[in-house]
């Protein structure tokens, strides 16, 4: 019995021996080869490869000052822990990263608070006011859910928060956990690099005004140079020439992308020369293009008009480059609203009524740049369809009108009266059509075998049959990326200057803010960067929160689960432990 029992001991000893040597071996392992485990479903705590990328080609420090700090409320809170586990994960893969928190309410001098409050606004960051229940009672405190970005000499303020007016706390916070890692690796990205990109607006062809693309424009202003090109059939309005070292003219895109936001007036030969020998040198083209010519200015003073099929001189090239544009109006639900006044006198009343004409779009595909946006609102969108002209083109709609749809050929009668009528299936009897696309490849030119043989051998024009590799997006509305201009109403509630820009996708009269930023920036980002940093921001990742309706009807019976049931389980388990250690020795 004796030799036994020092078996086990000896047995004991050496099990504790080998445990210890395997957990140090474990650890001088790990300290040369970096892994670590992501057990949740959407891989939450995994970095994107395009993230791991970007940090570590780092040469210099990242300091990022996250002013999360301090007493508040709950998903404050939350949020301060998804940042601190964002910014930890940033520093395992770069050594460049460093971070710390701030309290900008910490000092007990008003004074100095005002002026900290200050600076964090001068700099770029928002304040929210959240009421929180303290010793003294409720009370009003400034959260500032912001980050401070320095690299070197430059500093960008980044905005943590992911939400529109209207939406719950929850899920604003779901928004904000899903953007997390593609603000902060974005924002690193770009303070990082030296060079910046260009995005060019056409003008010369009654293209939207800078106050009707002010919003998007100067999101953009971020991350790219925003200029303006005036075509006026200058052959180097859109392309720069100069030497190399044998005297030859070199010629290259002036711009990395052009936007031809919503056009009026036709387009002249040269005009589409200019263009398609940019798009041939591997420039990358957004087209917002409207078939059809009809808008709710009409609808001001009288209770139709008509939508007129639009002649830009563009079918030809689009259609070259692989898109037809048709000249129809779509009509589906579910669609944005309009205010409808009725009544007399003094008993006027404004009711918001759907309007058929403006239709949400949703993601045609699940490509990154449509993937998780909220729907796009349209105003007098048109279909687009594929043809056989550029089969070697790839071709992938990106967004579409819903299953309850309606095609109008143009000329087009647009009533009022459509108000009154009840959306039912026989009303809309297509299902959804595609109003954008991504083209990818190589393209041909429009004027391949069309042009004198002194243009194609000049070398100062330069011309070219076939692109370089390079893409372009078709959207067959131009209002998609014109923001709302502040009505007299609007400006006198909110306290805005009439006329001035509001943001992008926000809808004045309804209160409601749709997809439209997203979906440009997206676009505009794919174009430009390739799939990268969008696949990051199109990632969704799933907050599991309670459901409050059976927790309210049972509030006991959940307390009892959650609270004794977990410690009546594990007494249970020691004491089926014990009993079987009892046993064992017994024996």
């Amino acid at each position: 019995m004796e030799n036994k029992r020092k078996n086990i001991k000896k047995n004991e000893i050496i099990s504790l021996i080998v445990t210890l040597a395997v957990i140090v071996l474990v650890n001088i392992i790990g300290s040369f080869v970096y892994t670590r485990l992501d057990l949740t479903s959407e891989k939450r705590y995994t970095l994107s490869n395009t993230s791991k990328e970007i940090l570590k080609n780092l040469d210099d420090y990242v300091y990022v000052r996250v002013y999360l700090e301090g007493d508040f409320p709950a998903p404050f809170k939350k949020l301060r822990k998804e940042t601190k586990e964002m910014l930890d994960e940033f520093r395992a893969y770069s050594k460049f990263v460093d971070y710390e928190f701030i309290n900008p309410s910490e000092s007990p001098d008003p004074a100095e608070r005002q002026e900290t409050y200050k600076i964090l606004w001068q700099s770029g960051l928002n304040y929210y006011t959240e009421t929180v229940q303290t010793n003294n009672g409720m009370q009003q405190i400034m959260v500032w859910p912001g980050v401070i970005l320095s690299y070197r000499e430059n500093e960008m303020p980044i905005d943590l928060l992911s939400g529109e007016s209207g939406q719950t706390q929850e899920t604003v916070l779901n928004n904000s956990a899903q953007d997390l890692e593609y603000k902060l690796i974005s924002a690193i990205k770009d303070i990082s690099t030296n060079s910046r990109q260009t995005i060019a607006f056409v003008d010369g062809h009654g293209e939207l005004s800078d106050n009707e693309v002010y919003d998007i424009a100067n999101t953009l202003s971020k991350k790219y140079n925003i200029k303006r090109a005036t075509l006026n059939e200058q052959v180097t309005a859109l392309t720069k020439r100069d030497f190399d070292r044998d005297s030859n003219i070199v010629i290259k895109p002036a711009f990395d992308a052009i936007v031809i936001a919503k056009p009026t007036m036709p387009f002249s030969e040269k005009d589409k020369f200019i263009i398609d020998q940019y798009i041939m040198y591997g420039g990358k083209v957004m087209w917002l293009i409207d078939p059809v010519n009809a808008s709710m200015d009409s609808l001001q003073s009288a209770e139709s008009t008509m939508g007129l099929a639009l002649n830009l001189n563009l079918d030809d090239q689009l259609f070259k480059y692989g898109l037809r544009l048709n000249r129809n109006l779509l009509l589906a639900y579910p669609c944005a609203q309009i205010g409808l006044v009725t009544g007399q006198g003094t008993n006027l009343q404004s009711m918001l009524l759907p309007w058929y004409y403006f239709p949400l779009l949703s993601a045609a595909t699940d490509h990154p740049i449509v993937r998780n946006i909220e729907a796009v609102k349209a105003d007098f969108v048109s279909s687009l369809e594929p043809t056989t002209s550029a089969p070697e083109i790839q071709k992938i709609p990106l967004l579409k009108t819903s299953d309850y749809t309606k095609v109008s050929s143009a000329p087009v009668y647009i009533s009022l009266d459509i108000l009154n009528q009840r959306p039912n299936a026989q009303m809309f009897p297509q299902k959804g059509l595609p109003t954008a696309f991504l083209l990818n490849g190589v393209f041909s030119s429009l004027y391949e075998n069309r042009m004198p043989e002194a243009i194609m051998d000049s070398p100062e024009i330069g011309f070219k049959t076939h692109s370089i590799p390079t893409s372009m997006i078709v959207i067959a509305d131009g209002d998609i990326i014109r923001n709302q201009l502040a009505q007299l109403d609007y400006a006198k509630k909110n306290n805005k200057k009439v006329g001035s820009p509001l943001p992008l996708g926000y809808d004045q009269y309804t209160n409601n803010t749709y997809g439209n930023k997203q979906f440009i920036e997206n676009a505009m980002s794919y174009m430009l960067e390739g799939e990268g940093l969008i696949s990051v921001r199109s990632r969704e990742l799933k907050i599991r929160l309670l459901d409050m309706n059976k927790v309210n009807a049972n509030p006991i019976l959940w307390q009892i689960i959650n609270v004794v049931l977990p410690s009546a389980i594990m007494i249970l388990f020691g004491i089926v432990l014990a009993v079987l250690r009892k046993k064992k020795f017994t024996k």
